[in-house]
């Protein structure tokens, strides 16, 4: 039997650990997933295990590279990509975290993040980020504050941080390799976006010792070599890229004003804004796109906390469904006049808004609303707020003419077809789901000369469906009133 290359990628999410084997084409030819546990130990906090990641890491890893040495598919090298913010510190003498891995989500230090906030000029100025508690730094700062002899272990040059890629990579390469990538840096709080190093003034706000960061490579690069006695044999780290930004690279958006749309638990859109850093006037993340052979490319982020989370709420929530595909059929059954407006503000609003006192509402209830009303505003919600991140991105400076999808949700058509109405542009899907996987893979190909350049990589993109608008434009201004009408009262209702 003939051998073919392949690569795997590893996908580190915030729920569990998928490992998927590509050919260079782009097609899956093994994968494995576990889940792993998420602990909650009080109101706002959120942790992972770390040893839980590494071992789930491992058995998928090894799952996948079986199953693609048993179809006669080689693998010549890795790509990692992960759930970006979340922290972790260890001792660089043993390699033990010296505690649980703080999630993005965790919202632990919002009260020192608010006491430096006549700073968050320079933050943003810097690392194109809000002073907020998503991101890694305020984390790092608990960790040595909080933990038992952290900052004079850190003082001694002794604890390494690292987002989970770093982590992984320091793991799998037997503690030989303390880097990380441009994007997973680019969201710490910590990492200058312009001059592309650790900021000395940043530290210092923070109270981290330099001695503690990884060294930073680019997205495509040498971040060293797995142990031979975990996998059999050494096999090349070529690739490194943050979630959403390997979903970027996955759907091949290489080129000012292409946009690619997540809808998975949350949503998070990427604009590549080539070459420059925007500052958003809109509350809008400007962060590193990914960077390769000396040329960064950056992008505007915005979040909706809530978009899967929405249908996972109708099931799980209110019994409105049991499952949920059952809200597309829900949702074609009723007219655009329909009239209720669900504002998903269950953990609070993302952008442009940034509020997190924000909380649901529901508008335009009558004695005769439905399960169908409920699973359509739950729908309808994801599209307007994708709107008003695709206006702020326009007001920022850079419109685009369609938008690239992917994400769970996206497997509805009503949905991606009100898309495309209310935005008014194309709405492209892809064949291949497994864009943020693939994101990874292509990096480390690149790395390795499998592709010669993007437009290589470019040729193995294929577009299961297109969507085109079709509202007529009075429908069409009539639903985004009233959209804003609610999302106005409920902004005002959580300021009172």
């Amino acid at each position: 039997m003939s051998t073919k290359s392949g690569i795997l990628s590893i996908d580190q999410g915030t729920t569990s650990t998928r490992a998927i084997v590509f050919a260079l084409d782009g097609t899956k030819i093994a994968s494995a997933q576990k889940e792993f546990t998420q602990f909650y130990p009080y109101n706002g906090w959120v942790e992972h295990d770390p040893e839980e990641i590494w071992k789930t890491t491992v058995e998928t890893c090894k799952s996948a590279l079986h199953q693609a040495q048993e179809k006669g598919v080689r693998v010549v090298g890795i790509g990692i990509t992960n759930q970006r913010e979340t922290t972790l510190v260890w001792n660089r003498e043993t390699g033990k975290p010296i505690y649980n891995a703080i999630v993005w989500q965790d919202r632990r230090t919002a009260a020192f993040c608010n006491s430096i906030k006549e700073q968050e000029e320079l933050v943003a100025g810097k690392t194109g980020l809000l002073l907020d508690p998503y991101f890694s730094a305020s984390k790092i700062k608990w960790l040595l504050d909080e933990i038992d002899g952290a900052r004079e272990l850190a003082n001694q040059g002794k604890l390494a941080f690292g987002t989970v890629d770093s982590f992984l990579i320091w793991r799998l390469t037997g503690g030989i390799s303390h880097v990380t990538d441009m994007t997973n840096a680019s969201r710490t709080n910590l990492f200058n976006i312009h001059t592309l190093c650790w900021d000395e003034a940043l530290l210092s706000l923070f109270d981290i010792p330099s001695s503690v960061l990884p060294k930073v490579l680019e997205s495509a690069d040498d971040f060293g070599h797995t142990k031979a006695s975990l996998f059999g044999r050494a096999i090349p780290i070529a690739g490194v890229a943050g979630d959403q930004q390997a979903a970027l690279f996955g759907q091949c958006c290489f080129s000012q004003g292409d946009l690619k749309s997540t809808y998975g638990t949350g949503c998070f859109a990427l604009l590549n804004t080539g070459s420059k850093a925007l500052q958003s006037k809109h509350k809008l993340l400007t962060t590193i796109g990914y960077t390769i052979n000396g040329q960064t490319t950056y992008a505007l982020e915005g979040s909706i906390f809530t978009a899967g989370a929405n249908i996972q709420w109708l099931r799980d929530g209110i019994g409105v469904i049991t499952e949920a595909k059952e809200s597309q059929t829900l949702a074609e059954s009723l007219d655009y006049d329909h009239g209720v407006f669900l504002v998903p503000g269950f953990a609070g609003l993302g952008a442009p808004h940034w509020d997190p006192e924000a909380r649901a509402s529901l508008y335009g209830m009558t004695r005769d609303t439905s399960q169908a009303h409920f699973a359509r505003a739950a729908l309808e919600a994801v599209c307007y707020q994708t709107y008003d991140l695709q206006q702020a991105m326009a007001s920022d400076g850079i419109s685009s003419s369609k938008v690239l999808v992917d994400g769970g949700m996206v497997a509805n058509d009503w949905l991606c077809q009100f898309l495309s109405d209310i935005l008014q542009v194309e709405i492209e899907r892809p064949e291949n789901m497994e864009t943020t996987a693939i994101g990874a893979a292509y990096l480390a190909g690149l790395q390795l000369g499998l592709y010669k350049d993007l437009s290589d990589i470019a040729l193995h993109k294929k577009i299961e469906k297109r969507f085109t608008p079709s509202i007529d434009k009075d429908v069409r201004q009539k639903l985004l009133t009233k959209w804003q009408k609610a999302v106005d009262s409920t902004l005002a209702f959580s300021r009172d």
